[in-house]
């Protein structure tokens, strides 16, 4: 069976590169960065796919380099949400994952089972079906998985052309512009002015969560030295507390995995005013102030609201 699913769904280390996915091809430091990301997400893909047990699948993971290795088991929850939808007969390999061994990646996880709603055309006409699977906060994290899906693939449509696919509608849109602004870091191969240019094409009322996006990627995937993350604070302008709330979420998603890394670090100092310790704490904080019912916006916008107005109150932006 996992030969059957490498060659039916399985995917190829080329699709991580930048010449297959016509980005932009600046800094070689900076484009081998986000290849080496994006190969060990297809990495983990992969590996998800060639075995059957989560033990195994555990092993193989962690012998990943440990600041890619989210990335990894980002990539491997894709590939079990995806089997769980292609073998009705077995549905539990993403639960147990998540009970598991990527119990500690649960941010990472959930970006990743996003993923497979972009890959599962049916999946799109039935979204709100799908979300309501998965823990009511984080849920929302998988219609940022599939933003970033959608940008890092069909760029030309949601990126150049600013299309939303067809079934998202209300808030759901918002939480796709946050993906699809991580996914700006790739496409623009971290190159701060482009990625600038590009939001600023948008219309004015998706800048906000496209920024969080770009704070998201900048802080997690990295490849912002000071320079170019001071050009990254002064462009973002009035969207500074959302890109902070971005890089505030990359901080807490490396915290609780136990993979730190110097390039959240500095992304926090400068786009949260904060370390990385004391961002996470923030998004921690942040969650005492959940509404205990959705209906006057969902709890997930009230934490990433809460983060946004914290860190400004605080005077650290």
């Amino acid at each position: 069976m996992g030969r059957l699913f490498q060659y039916a769904v399985g995917l190829s280390d080329q699709e991580a590169t930048f010449s297959r996915r016509g980005f932009h091809n600046g800094d070689p430091v900076l484009r081998s960065r986000l290849e080496s990301a994006g190969r060990t997400f297809i990495s983990g893909y992969n590996a998800a796919l060639s075995v059957s047990k989560i033990a195994a699948l555990e092993r193989r993971l962690e012998h990943i380099e440990e600041e890619l290795r989210g990335f990894a088991f980002e990539g491997a929850a894709t590939a079990l949400a995806i089997l769980d939808h292609l073998t009705p007969w077995n549905r539990t390999r993403l639960r147990s994952f998540i009970a598991g061994p990527a119990a500690i990646h649960i941010y990472m996880v959930h970006i990743g089972a996003g993923w497979a709603i972009a890959r599962l055309p049916w999946l799109q006409r039935s979204v709100e079906k799908c979300l309501s699977q998965f823990d009511p906060l984080l849920r929302w994290l998988l219609i940022d998985g599939f933003g970033f899906e959608q940008g890092f693939f069909q760029w030309r449509k949601t990126i150049s052309e600013q299309k939303y696919p067809a079934p998202l509608t209300g808030y759901a849109r918002r939480v796709f512009d946050q993906g699809l602004g991580r996914s700006l870091w790739f496409v623009d191969g971290a190159d701060v002015f482009r990625i600038s240019n590009t939001i600023a094409c948008f219309p004015a009322n998706r800048h906000r969560d496209l920024w969080s996006g770009v704070g998201l990627a900048c802080a997690y995937a990295g490849g912002a030295d000071a320079a170019a993350l001071e050009i990254l604070r002064t462009a973002a302008g009035n969207f500074v507390p959302h890109m902070a709330q971005g890089a505030a979420f990359a901080a807490k998603a490396r915290q609780r995995a136990g993979n730190p890394a110097v390039h959240t670090e500095m992304a926090c100092r400068f786009l949260c005013g904060l370390s990385a310790e004391a961002a996470a704490r923030v998004t921690d904080e942040a969650l005492k102030y959940l509404p205990g019912d959705e209906i006057k916006e969902p709890a997930y916008e009230t934490w990433r609201r809460t983060i946004q107005a914290q860190l400004t109150a605080e005077k650290l932006l």
